[in-house]
């Protein structure tokens, strides 16, 4: 059994702070390029305990990670590719944002790791959740998770959208959270209370930070734009048919399941509203479809 906050720092925590890890419904990479996404709150959470300091040291464990407990100044924040990183990048945004404090923090989570539902975004909120009850920061929730982006995306170095952190920290179990990721609007759309959710595991591990992958479909949709002389695919809609069939290959694809999945993403919305989840069912499948024939990041 992992030691308790405690055992670990000779002294009660002052703070305690979860936040729930996340599925997306509908919306597959769409985010990175300013589009509408349709994620959910799963059960699972990541929490975190803490107490503040009165200097610029950072004490952090993790009962996920079974080791000695870790610790940096602040200021001092370094890429080490281990799970500290994520607090390190949190410690660092805060840093930008005109924020340095020193604490201690346990960290504890069943979201499971590397498996696609957001483990590195809940540790990130359920952390600035904590910062900034016990220092009582003035952080409003769209800064908060723009705060725990910022952390993933500059010392972590994970490219990844919005969606993560915002679904994170806005979305809940009995809702689905509607996000366009351009303007950061959003609205919680309610969810049958008849269907459940089932996660099924691919068998494949998931690494934002990995060179290829994520990556590559990343830097391709920003290559098409660049061809398309837009400043995102957020901006194509579906009149842009013939200009897209006239990308090269794979590019004409790629952008076509961004501009269609925009589409279903709001298509979905209104089949929740109407209660048809037939219609919902149907959008789904062919969101799998696009994503293996036209964006190809499924599995056999």
């Amino acid at each position: 059994m992992a030691p308790d906050f405690l055992t670990l720092f000779d002294r009660p925590a002052d703070t305690l702070a979860s936040a729930p890890g996340r599925v997306n419904l509908i919306g597959e990479h769409t985010d990175y390029n300013g589009g509408f996404v349709l994620p959910t709150a799963i059960p699972q959470r990541t929490t975190v305990e803490l107490a503040r300091r009165d200097d610029d040291l950072v004490r952090a464990y993790s009962a996920e990670f079974p080791g000695p407990v870790l610790s940096y100044r602040l200021g001092e924040e370094a890429r080490q590719g281990r799970w500290l990183d994520y607090v390190q990048g949190v410690t660092q945004a805060l840093a930008v944002a005109g924020h340095a404090h020193g604490f201690d923090a346990r960290i504890s989570s069943d979201v499971p790791l590397g498996s696609g539902l957001s483990s590195s975004a809940a540790l990130e909120v359920a952390l600035l959740r904590g910062l900034r009850t016990a220092f009582s920061l003035p952080i409003d929730d769209v800064t908060l998770a723009l705060l725990a982006h910022r952390g993933e995306t500059v010392l972590v170095g994970a490219p990844v959208g919005v969606m993560d952190p915002f679904a994170c920290h806005f979305a809940d179990e009995r809702t689905a959270l509607l996000l366009d990721t351009r303007s950061l609007e959003y609205e919680r759309i309610p969810l049958p209370s008849d269907c459940a959710l089932i996660v099924l595991y691919s068998g494949v591990d998931h690494d934002l930070t990995a060179p290829a992958g994520y990556r590559t479909r990343r830097a391709e949709c920003e290559r098409a734009a660049s061809l398309l002389g837009v400043s995102s695919l957020r901006e194509l809609g579906p009149d842009a048919g013939p200009r897209i069939a006239a990308l090269p290959e794979p590019l004409n694809r790629r952008v076509r399941h961004v501009v269609e999945e925009n589409a279903r993403v709001r298509q979905a919305v209104e089949a929740l509203w109407a209660r048809d989840l037939l219609r919902l069912g149907a959008l789904f499948y062919a969101s799998h479809r696009s994503m293996r024939d036209d964006y190809e990041v499924s599995v056999p």
